[in-house]
């Protein structure tokens, strides 16, 4: 499975997202630092979810970082995130 795959089925899991956007980045940053030939190495997540109502910012942002700590200690460099809950 590839890391954008996993990334998409962790989050669907934790979240059950209404809307989930998964963007690999990574072709915008060749040659910069953390970027690897093949790509997935650069995301962007853009999700709507219930389960960030009430939520801060960065209360969300450090959910997801929580589900995705082996990817962020792996194979991804970078991760920036656009979500929100629903209501």
């Amino acid at each position: 499975m590839s890391v954008t795959e996993n990334i998409t089925a962790k989050l669907e899991a934790a979240f059950a997202p209404e809307t989930l956007d998964v963007i690999d980045d990574s072709e915008k940053h060749r040659g910069h630092g953390g970027w690897r030939e093949g790509g997935e190495t650069h995301f962007h997540v853009v999700m709507r979810s219930k389960a960030f109502n009430g939520k801060s910012r960065l209360e969300a942002q450090r959910a997801i970082n929580h589900v995705l700590a082996e990817e962020l200690t792996g194979p991804v460099h970078a991760l920036t995130m656009d979500v929100r809950g629903t209501d």
